[in-house]
């Protein structure tokens, strides 16, 4: 998938009918949505989330009202005892350090982080590996003139 293409999916994301309703986004590996999701799907080709990421973030603003317009997937208790190192949450700070928000992550538990994912406008699903890749993101406002 090369760059037109991200940002062709991140268009549609933005000018989905159901993104006026609904205000987050679910961005996670392919197969574990698939099954079990009901709304708007995209399917990446096998792209990482980072790189999908970064075509988002210019043009879906995240929303500025809100503690942390992003979340993730927590560590489960035995994922945290052995003091699990999920690097990609990094990544992903990083990239929405980039796109303006200084807010930290969410860290949803695993379980309340699936029921939020299924209320999402749409699911993008990519070709992540990355352990607790899984990423939920608040759609803050859309200019109008970027919505004709």
């Amino acid at each position: 998938m090369n760059w037109s293409s991200l940002m062709q999916t991140s268009q549609r994301l933005q000018s989905a009918p159901v993104a006026q309703k609904r205000s987050e986004l679910t961005v996670g590996k392919g197969q574990e949505w698939k099954s079990w999701m009901t709304n708007s799907q995209f399917v990446t080709g096998g792209l990482g989330i980072p790189r999908l990421l970064e075509a988002i973030l210019k043009l879906l603003p995240l929303d500025t009202y809100v503690p942390s317009p992003a979340a993730v997937m927590d560590l489960v208790d035995s994922d945290r005892e052995r003091r699990l190192a999920v690097p990609v949450w990094n990544t992903y700070t990083l990239l929405i350090s980039q796109a303006g928000s200084e807010a930290p992550l969410e860290m949803v538990e695993r379980f309340a982080f699936y029921e939020r994912a299924k209320k999402a406008f749409a699911v993008v699903a990519t070709g992540e590996t990355a352990l607790y890749g899984n990423l939920i993101l608040k759609k803050g406002v859309i200019p109008a003139e970027q919505l004709q």
